[in-house]
């Protein structure tokens, strides 16, 4: 079973002494960075990604003021949630900040069990958005990616590889007579078969950049950057083998006694300029011709020959 991750909290503030006790008192809970100045606060913020920043307003050269501006400035850093801490009592003092966008203003002397209850309350906020923020690009019953996710992810890494030079295959996966599987076993089995089908799917894609998304009905999208034709190929062959192996029965099924799959795949042709919808349009055509051969089967661009599943 995996430990949840210690949420990151940064501690930005000339003074060692302010540092130390605010360390010392979240350390338990919280994995702790430490900043002594501005210049510092903006480099780990941008390097660390922290989910929370306590901030003193008041350091020499570069104020905490100017430090959340550049924060907000950043799209790396312009979410980051940010306390206050600061001798400025003032309300109008907590009034600027809050403007600023600030979550919070403790003010010193700060008082050990606030400074907690407070970083508690921010960080549960920043663990439910996060939480929202997920559930918004997942599919709610394949627990795959979204089409609206894969969608934002193929754009970003077409755009990478026409940067770095990389290939980058595409793949689509449809499970063979699925109506008829629906029909004759009812939709609770049939989605049931198409969890099954996300999971083998999943489980293949066990790079950072790889992803697996429901794309529509019963068919899965599989984006693999940094990945050529036969090192794609070898992926969907071994998911179609896994769900072949499940031997999930499909006696309505005119491509085999067990639930099958077909796949259309291709790699970016680089050199060609191919565009994101050409290389897209090529993957389907190709699922196209895995199914008009007699399903449960791979259909690969450019060469190597239909392989079966």
């Amino acid at each position: 079973m995996n430990l949840p991750v210690m949420q990151k909290v940064l501690i930005a503030d000339d003074d060692a002494i302010n540092r130390q006790v605010l360390a010392e008192l979240l350390k338990p809970d919280y994995t702790v960075l430490l900043a002594k100045n501005g210049t510092q606060a903006l480099e780990r913020a941008t390097r660390h990604a922290p989910d929370l920043i306590l901030l003193d307003v008041m350091m020499p050269d570069m104020d905490g003021y100017e430090v959340l501006r550049q924060l907000r400035a950043d799209p790396q850093t312009a979410d980051i949630a940010v306390i206050f801490i600061s001798g400025l009592d003032r309300p109008e003092d907590e009034a600027n900040g809050l403007k600023m966008g600030v979550a919070d203003y403790i003010a010193k002397p700060f008082n050990a069990t606030v400074v907690l209850a407070r970083v508690a309350l921010h960080l549960q906020v920043v663990r439910q958005r996060r939480m929202l923020e997920h559930l918004a690009h997942v599919d709610g019953l394949t627990e795959l990616a979204n089409r609206r996710r894969y969608d934002d992810v193929y754009a970003n890494e077409w755009l990478r590889t026409q940067r770095n030079g990389r290939p980058l295959s595409l793949a689509m996966l449809d499970i063979d007579c699925f109506k008829q599987y629906n029909d004759h076993y009812g939709h609770p089995a049939g989605d049931r078969a198409l969890r099954a089908v996300a999971r083998a799917a999943a489980g293949h894609m066990r790079r950072p950049a790889d992803l697996a998304a429901r794309y529509g009905g019963e068919e899965l999208v599989l984006l693999m950057p940094d990945t050529d034709a036969a090192q794609a190929l070898q992926v969907v062959q071994a998911i179609c083998a896994e769900v072949a192996q499940q031997a999930i029965v499909h006696a309505a099924s005119t491509a085999a006694p067990l639930l099958t799959v077909s796949a259309g795949g291709a790699t970016l042709r680089l050199a060609e300029g191919e565009s994101a919808n050409e290389l897209l349009a090529a993957v389907d055509s190709h699922l196209y011709l895995a199914k008009q051969a007699g399903r449960n089967r791979i259909v690969w661009r450019p060469d190597p020959a239909p392989a079966q599943a």
